[in-house]
């Protein structure tokens, strides 16, 4: 029997004749999939989803006049039939995402292979020669389907990138300083929480080695003695996908915050860990190819950080005990991966005395480590007698589980043994592997695993991440005013001053060194907690070093004493000393709602005048003096020597950190607008920040959905204001994205290296469009237009907030046990501004909607558009082919229309709402489809496409293939959604299957959720 997906995917073209392997991978899988279902569920189950996929429009959207006939058949199921159905589509979701995956993998090893050959210019220009060079049917498609595919022509990699700055003349020595300061931090988060369970990642990862040991044996096929091959790993793939079938999808209990940390650093070990020293080779290598001179940056230019277990804004379980332990556990992951290193490596370093001659310094290295190790040296001298190498990577080894043991005992707050030989820091292990190495190298020899070892504690140290704290505004400002009111400091309330007046008690608050915060607290529950947070931050510092935690973020930054109060609480802890204005942490303001974007050049242009936080930034006082003085460059202004070897000064000097935020941006005024405010404000931060001379780092808070800030992050950072990047970004990978991006070691590699070469694009490359004024005050206007539209509807329509409860998931979203963050902020309230912004796009996700992605665009464009039609459309395509700004959001905001379904979500509305509320439900839906085609039309307009994605074929091949079969899920949750939410009053007339619990409903309705999550490939 043909495959029914496979089958759907011929009748429309999806894929065009160069893509022939990944549509060979699908069919393998598709055939599989329909096997297992069979032997699983039986015949009758495979034909009801045929049936059910056959009533889809070939582009992949339910059908007006099909959709009530559908419905009626699901209606019809039971509720075992129909989670049956969901599952079954699910399951095919997590297929189709793992082929793409794997394919794009190969795809990205293909172009790197021949952009990677002596003397290459460019990427597109060399899939001829990697064609031939290549083996196999399955690589020379791929380099057919690259070399056929002109969109995708772009310089993202690093053996494309300095060949292009070469023939663009750009200096070298700008190159090079641009080189010496980069700077790519990509920060890890738990929320929006990946949906997939680990347990169903690790059964997809089998899969995907079986797929590729299958790809081995189908090329010998032809060889008699090996067609058993074939058959037994079809075989194997059947059982493992039915294993997987009877895994159950749903989270058995709601995480904890361990649990998420868990999570997230799995991407560490199982990919990260050994890829990222190959994203400093392929830097290395790329960059002498074109300049030989040049040297290249530090082995660790791309770091990560974490907000896993040091994020407390909204969520209660993570507390500063929680976060002591996630460094201890990110310590204990390090350690492990080390140890395991130096066990090969005592294996490896064989060379003997009788062969090869070694430096005093290391004979005089293993006398010390005899004194101070004897038992190592009792058990093993003889046997490595004549091997110095092998001697002294065992008292590494020793060290090493020292170092260890001492871990666990601080992580369950145990007293650690003082007496054993220990490393106390990366750093003391890294000298120890240097000696080695300048050993080997004296006498003529390198190890590659000694070097990656190298690479790897470069990088990670023993800390793995930095931790990044976040906390609210207002828990600063409440803490602070109970502690007031508790010794009776002030004659009226905190909160009840004025700004100015805050900030003048709070500057001479910060330049005495008299403390405020007894060591007993007696203060409520939430008042300890800040407080307590800062002191596990300076524990950490004095545990583990400076760079464990050294950014406190201020979520809802609206004003400079938001800032200040963060900074008095971090000298109470310790972090900051007033006497010298030297710090160990560097606050965070972060600007999350439109207002707090344009009042952002306010907040920080007072912060900079402050004399005593102008301080802090340079360094301490010493340092603003010997600036005066005429020590020049301000940002190479040394730290102040100081007695105190507590506050040796971590931060780099006059940097400072602004994190813009995407989501709560997007929520409040819409996508046009959100993204122009975060531009505007990169621009204005930037001149403010110079006019200081401040360095200034961006932290992008980017969501997975584009709704929050998410999508390609190539062209988002070449979107990027010019001088506002320069060679240093930092940005989110968010929990729901982290598969896509980490799960596979060569997909990790490409994403990191095209990121990078953005950073770097966009530092040196600078177009100028962004400062044509004339285009910034069309902007402006579109973006005001956008914004009046979207909060007409969103927060000006009174039956809006009915609409989004009963016509989306949202409440049932909020019992899935994914994350250990409440879906919404504690007031209590369930109105928009309580919902966080990740259950909000989530809804809409679900539902086929996405209206946070697009709603207000197309009335924006159209208003201009009136004004001069034929001149005012030329210069739209015109910002679209010229201005990446523009580009990037257009392209967005067509990704997102080309996944809206509204036959899908008038089913919804039709299905879901209470009968009294219909006729007003169905204004409002009549309006968002409106608003719908408007923006459809003109998007395609100024893009010149006929089709939403003719720009990105394989984009447009993987939406549409999805879409397809999301429908009839679709139509399953609206009808268990329909069946539990009137299970809840079942005396109500046509109840449908009630003799059916609202558990097992509740239960339907949630793996319809997971796997809709699966197929949009987001959860938020």
């Amino acid at each position: 029997m043909s495959s029914l997906l496979y089958f759907f995917a011929q009748e429309v073209n999806i894929y065009p004749a160069s893509d022939l392997f990944l549509r060979h991978r699908l069919q393998i899988v598709e055939e599989l999939w329909e096997s297992v279902l069979r032997q699983e569920c039986g015949q009758k189950m495979v034909d009801l989803l045929r049936q059910l996929r056959d009533l889809c429009s070939p582009e992949g959207q339910a059908t007006l006049d099909q959709a009530s006939s559908v419905f009626k058949l699901i209606e019809q199921l039971n509720i075992n039939e129909a989670i049956r159905a969901a599952r079954a589509f699910a399951l095919y979701f997590q297929l189709i995402n793992i082929i793409e995956q794997d394919y794009e993998q190969r795809q990205q090893m293909t172009r790197y292979e021949a952009s990677g050959e002596p003397g290459t210019q460019e990427i597109a220009n060399t899939s001829s020669t990697n064609s031939e060079a290549s083996s196999g049917l399955g690589a020379e498609l791929l380099s057919k389907s690259w070399q056929a595919n002109p969109h995708r022509k772009r310089q993202d990699t690093f053996a494309a990138l300095f060949p292009q700055l070469y023939q663009l003349n750009v200096p070298p020595q700008q190159i090079q300083r641009l080189i010496s300061q980069l700077d790519v931090q990509l920060v890890f988060t738990a929320h929006p929480t990946e949906i997939v369970r680990h347990t169903i990642r690790d059964k997809q990862r089998r899969v995907v080695k079986l797929l590729q040991q299958l790809d081995v044996a189908e090329k010998r096929v032809e060889n008699p003695d090996y067609a058993w091959e074939v058959a037994e790993l079809r075989e194997q793939l059947i059982q493992e996908i039915r294993l997987w079938w009877r895994t159950d999808e749903l989270h058995q209990f709601k995480p904890s915050v361990l649990d998420e940390v868990d999570y997230a650093l799995h991407y560490f070990q199982e990919v990260l860990f050994d890829a990222i020293p190959q994203l400093y080779k392929r830097f290395k290598y790329a960059l002498a190819n074109t300049f030989p001179w040049l040297e290249p940056p530090s082995k660790n230019f791309c770091k990560f950080g974490s907000w896993v277990g040091a994020d407390r804004d909204g969520n209660p379980s993570v507390t500063p005990e929680i976060t002591w332990q996630t460094a201890c556990y990110q310590r204990k992951i390090v350690l492990e991966r080390y140890i395991q290193s130096v066990k090969r490596l005592i294996n490896l370093l064989s060379v003997s005395l009788h062969w090869s001659d070694v430096l005093p310094d290391l004979l005089e290295s293993l006398e010390i480590d005899q004194s101070q190790l004897s038992e190592v040296y009792d058990e093993l001298a003889l046997r490595y007698r004549q091997e110095p190498y092998r001697l002294k990577m065992s008292y590494v080894l020793k060290r090493l589980e020292n170092t260890r043991d001492r871990n666990l005992a601080l992580y369950n707050r145990e007293t650690p043994k003082t007496e054993v030989p220990i490393y106390r820091s990366g750093e003391d292990f890294l000298a120890e592997l240097r000696l080695i190495e300048r050993n080997l190298a004296e006498t003529g020899l390198n190890c590659q695993e000694l070097e990656n070892l190298i690479c790897q504690v470069e990088i990670f140290g023993f800390n793995l991440t930095c931790l990044d704290i976040r906390q609210e505004s207002s828990r600063h400002s409440d803490a602070l005013n109970e502690i007031l009111e508790y010794f009776g400091i002030l004659k009226c309330s905190y909160n009840e001053l004025t700004e100015a007046e805050k900030v003048a008690w709070l500057v001479g608050e910060l330049q005495t060194r008299r403390p405020l915060i007894p060591a007993e607290l007696p203060f409520s529950p939430k008042t300890n907690d800040i407080i307590e947070t800062m002191r596990v931050v300076r524990s950490l510092q004095r545990e583990f070093g400076n760079n464990i935690c050294k950014t406190y973020i201020i979520s809802m930054c609206r004003q400079v004493s938001d800032v200040l109060e963060v900074l008095l609480f971090a000298k109470e802890a310790g972090l900051y000393d007033p006497g010298t204005a030297v710090g160990t942490i560097q606050v965070v303001p972060l600007f999350e709602t439109v207002e707090d974007l344009q009042r952002s050049k306010s907040v920080m242009q007072q912060l900079f005048e402050l004399p005593l936080y102008r301080a802090l930034l340079a360094g301490g006082y010493a340092a603003i003096q010997g600036d005066r003085q005429g020590t020049g460059d301000r940002e190479n202004v040394s730290p102040p020597p100081t007695s105190s070897t507590s506050f040796s000064y971590p931060l780099t000097p006059n940097l400072q950190e602004v994190m813009l935020g995407y989501s709560d941006s997007n929520k409040d005024s819409g996508f046009l607008s959100s993204n122009w405010e975060i531009h505007k404000a990169q621009k204005t931060l930037q001149r403010i920040a110079e006019e200081h001379g401040v360095t200034l780092r961006i932290f992008h808070g980017r969501g997975g959905s584009v709704g929050r800030g998410g999508g390609p992050a190539y062209e988002a950072i070449l979107a990027q204001p010019g001088h506002s990047i320069n060679g240093r970004i930092k940005i989110t990978e968010q929990g729901e994205v982290l598969a896509s991006k980490y799960s596979l070691r060569d997909l990790a590699l490409y994403h990191l290296e095209t990121m990078t070469t953005a950073v770097i694009q966009a530092s040196l490359l600078k177009t100028g469009f962004d400062d044509i004024e004339p285009w910034n005050e069309i902007m402006e206007e579109l973006a005001v237009r956008s914004r009046t539209h979207y909060r007409s509807l969103i927060y000006e329509q009174p039956d809006f907030i009915d609409f989004f409860h009963q016509v989306t998931p949202i409440e049932e979203i909020s019992l899935l046990q994914i994350s250990s963050r409440p879906a919404r902020r504690p007031s209590g309230k369930k109105d928009l501004s309580s919902l966080r912004a990740i259950p909000w796009v989530f809804s809409w996700t679900q539902t086929r909607f996405l209206l946070p992605s697009w709603y207000g665009v197309g009335t924006a464009l159209q208003e201009f558009l009136n004004e001069e039609p034929e001149e005012n459309l030329q210069l739209l395509r015109y910002f679209y082919m010229k201005w990446p700004f523009f580009k990037m959001v257009i392209s967005k905001a067509e990704m997102t229309l080309a996944k809206v379904d509204l036959q899908m979500a008038r089913r919804y509305v039709e299905e879901l709402s209470n009968p009294e509320d219909k006729p007003r439900f169905e204004k409002l839906f009549a309006q968002i489809a409106s608003e719908y085609y408007l923006t459809r039309e003109l998007v395609l307009k100024i893009t010149e496409h006929q089709r939403l994605l003719d720009g990105d074929p394989v984009l447009q091949r993987s939406v549409q293939l999805r879409n397809g079969t999301i429908v009839p899920l679709g139509f399953i949750q609206v009808s268990l959604l329909k069946r539990l939410r009137q299970s809840k009053n079942i005396a109500t007339s046509g109840v449908i299957h009630s003799r059916y619990s609202k558990g097992e409903l509740l239960r339907g309705a949630l793996l319809t959720i997971n796997g809709i999550a699966a197929g949009m490939r987001n959860t938020g």
